[in-house]
């Protein structure tokens, strides 16, 4: 039995220097065929987390990722049906953990795709306002929270870190000065491996000390 209110789940990665955000095709109405969030009604019984791990995983396939909650969403107009209140997350998923997961495993759905944040189908309901807040969200925490390493593999590269940056800040930055700041930080561990398998010259890798991370950032 359906409850009145929803969880939507904002599920970002980050590819080839470009944030996606996955979003899934409807199979049901109202918004049959729109591109949409993934989300859906929590059941009764269930607790709000619970539902929000439940369709993170029937979207991508992935179970323990890290989820953040952004806001909740009740205005009159937001669903045809009437006022349906929903609560969204922000999950953030690294791309080689969901690039051959995306299979739906529901039929509200009818498939699943990633997309450029910055060049997107209409989207339904008010999902566009909710992708815009998350946004904002981590543009606004980028520099005491650990999201942006959420999108990186364990071990990174200075490069791809202030890709990272840049696609969630939308501006370039200075390379020299992105290394002092981050380097002088702390909580990033030097690590005596390099990158593999490229054709130019291989960049040392990194990794984020949690701990003093969190020190630095309680």
């Amino acid at each position: 039995m359906l409850s009145f209110f929803t969880v939507d789940c904002v599920i970002l990665t980050f590819h080839e220097g470009i944030l996606k955000i996955l979003l899934t095709e409807r199979n049901e109405y109202p918004y049959k065929d729109w591109w949409a969030l993934p989300g859906y009604f929590v059941d009764k019984g269930e607790e709000m987390e619970d539902a929000v791990k439940r369709i993170a995983y029937e979207s991508t396939g992935l179970k323990d990722i890290y989820l953040e909650q952004l806001a909740a969403f009740a205005g009159i107009k937001r669903h045809p049906e009437g006022r349906i209140l929903t609560v969204a997350y922000i999950a953030l998923v690294r791309y080689d953990d969901v690039k051959n997961k995306i299979k739906p495993v529901t039929n509200y759905m009818r498939q699943a795709k990633w997309f450029d944040v910055n060049s997107l189908p209409e989207l339904a309901f008010d999902h566009k306002q909710i992708l815009n807040l998350s946004l904002i969200n981590l543009k606004k925490n980028i520099n005491f929270s650990m999201s942006p390493f959420e999108l990186l593999p364990e071990k990174f590269t200075l490069t791809q870190l202030q890709q990272i940056y840049e696609a969630i800040l939308l501006e370039p930055l200075d390379k020299r000065n992105f290394r002092k700041k981050i380097l002088n930080l702390g909580y990033l561990k030097e690590l005596e491996e390099f990158q593999t398998g490229v054709s130019y010259r291989a960049a040392r890798l990194y990794k984020l000390d949690k701990k003093k991370f969190q020190k630095l950032f309680p």
